[in-house]
């Protein structure tokens, strides 16, 4: 069983989409860009997915190429999403910075898709909803 997170959003400021989060310690504040009717205030809720896939990459390359003792000085993982009608792609584009051979650098792409954020957002999740307090 993994870590059970839990973030807390509330409604702030004066736009529709301001939203003020914490989660485990931070918080910060989430927006829209001014195109979607937002104040550009924060990051979007589609950016900040795309930032865990990214965050999610290098640390699970990082734990591998540690673990291995790989040659890797540095990793860095770019995450595009581009939504469409046919449904949200995300691609993402590693960089690998060290003395690595082709092979390990091929086995740590392999790696990169065990990241658990990649892997919830190939296989799903299950998404539940209840209204807090008594409903009248």
């Amino acid at each position: 069983m993994g870590h059970i997170s839990t973030a807390v959003v509330r409604e702030a400021g004066t736009s529709t989409s301001y939203n003020a989060v914490e989660t485990e310690g931070h918080t910060f504040v989430m927006d829209e860009p001014e195109s979607m009717g937002g104040t550009n205030i924060g990051p979007a809720p589609f950016s900040l997915i795309a930032a865990a896939l990214g965050a999610c990459t290098n640390m699970t390359l990082r734990m591998y190429a540690d673990l291995k003792q790989l040659p890797l000085d540095e990793v860095d993982t770019e995450v595009t999403h581009s939504p469409s009608a046919e449904g949200h792609h995300f691609q993402r584009i590693i960089t690998l910075t060290g003395a690595l051979t082709d092979t390990q650098k091929q086995r740590l792409l392999e790696i990169a898709n065990k990241c658990p954020v990649h892997q919830l957002l190939v296989s799903g999740a299950a998404v539940t909803s209840e209204l807090s307090g008594e409903v009248a």
